[in-house]
């Protein structure tokens, strides 16, 4: 039979570059090792990352998260901006499953393209590493696809999960909240990862540029500035305060309106103050560029606040001490009250 190709046909010649993969996997390895925790019994480089649940717990319960980043992955392709998307994509999970008193255990991050750029690919696994290291949990595992066709030329597609581990006893199920408790909140770094659909519209419409001054900086940081990670903030809350944490809502997706409603029982609802914090400029900027209005910015956005944690009031002031003291800045936002009526809003904004 006559051979139709005048050399041997490669992977390589297909699309996909074996050795360029094994480049990043070393480049990755000593990120990854950084951040090791107890648990670990095997990570990178393995068929399956095995992680030994904590013994000190007597009653352990795993808790777990997956998320992406969403379209701000749009900006890091338009702004060659690709070294704090993997914080990102951390901390979507990692604050997720932290709503119910999960420590985070371990991370595991999905990276896939059309060509493998191993210094992009780096930088977001850098990102992830970092982002491990702020939760502390551990990256002990993960997929590169190198996928020729699938992507465009520089673009990629991230995902991850957390699981983490909660004494039973100790879940946060926001069962307990009660008319008159507190709602705490803690601010947030900036959009984090949510609602840059809207914010991608908003910049193409003010024809923004990314290098353009926005509280004495360039948009471009404002914009790109990674999801706050609250845990151990919020761990050493816990540690000290116990049972006195009744409920913490990730404010994601939704924003306030949204957000909040999901940890509180029918006939109650979180009543905000819209003077009790201060809203970062890049929101202003975002509303007033957009033309958009306070429903709709308090639904899309976090507005400047990235979690919110509902207390008993007798006890707001010493758990606000412990959060300042781990380096958060605390707002009393407003309280618990009793719904109006069974399809009135569970969370409002006055």
């Amino acid at each position: 039979m006559t051979n139709k190709f005048s050399a041997p046909m490669t992977y390589r010649d297909a699309g996909v570059d074996i050795d360029a993969g094994e480049a990043l996997v070393d480049r990755i390895k000593p990120l990854a090792a950084r951040t090791m925790r107890p648990g670990v019994m095997a990570g990178i480089g393995g068929f399956g990352a095995l992680f030994e649940v904590p013994r000190h717990l007597k009653e352990p319960v795993l808790v777990s998260g997956t998320d992406g980043v969403g379209t701000k992955l749009r900006l890091a392709f338009e702004w060659n901006r690709h070294d704090t998307v993997g914080i990102d994509l951390v901390a979507m999970s990692v604050n997720d499953i932290l709503v119910q008193g999960a420590e985070p255990l371990y991370f595991l991050d999905y990276f896939a393209c059309g060509k493998l750029s191993v210094d992009t690919a780096a930088s977001v696994v850098g990102g992830i590493a970092k982002g491990c290291e702020l939760a502390g949990c551990a990256l002990i595992g993960g997929e590169t696809a190198e996928m020729p066709g699938m992507y465009p030329d520089g673009e990629y597609d991230l995902a991850g999960f957390a699981v983490g581990a909660v004494e039973k006893s100790r879940i946060i199920d926001g069962k307990s909240i009660a008319v008159g408790d507190v709602v705490l909140g803690l601010a947030s770094s900036g959009a984090h990862s949510n609602g840059f659909s809207l914010l991608r519209k908003i910049l193409t419409h003010a024809n923004a540029r990314p290098d353009q001054e926005l509280g004495g900086r360039p948009l471009r940081d404002a914009v790109m500035e990674p999801t706050r990670i609250y845990v151990k903030s919020v761990l050493a809350a816990l540690a000290e305060h116990g049972d006195a944490i009744k409920g913490l809502a990730h404010i994601t997706g939704g924003g306030l309106l949204d957000n909040v409603p999901r940890i509180l029982q029918p006939g109650l609802a979180a009543r905000l103050h819209r003077d009790a914090w201060q809203m970062p400029e890049l929101f202003t900027w975002l509303q007033q560029n957009g033309d958009v209005d306070n429903v709709e910015m308090y639904r899309v956005f976090n507005c400047g606040i990235g979690m919110v944690i509902v207390v008993p009031a007798d006890q707001a002031d010493a758990i606000a001490a412990t959060l300042t003291q781990h380096g958060e800045q605390v707002s009393h936002l407003g309280e618990i009250v009793a719904q109006e009526s069974a399809d009135a809003p569970q969370t409002t904004v006055v």
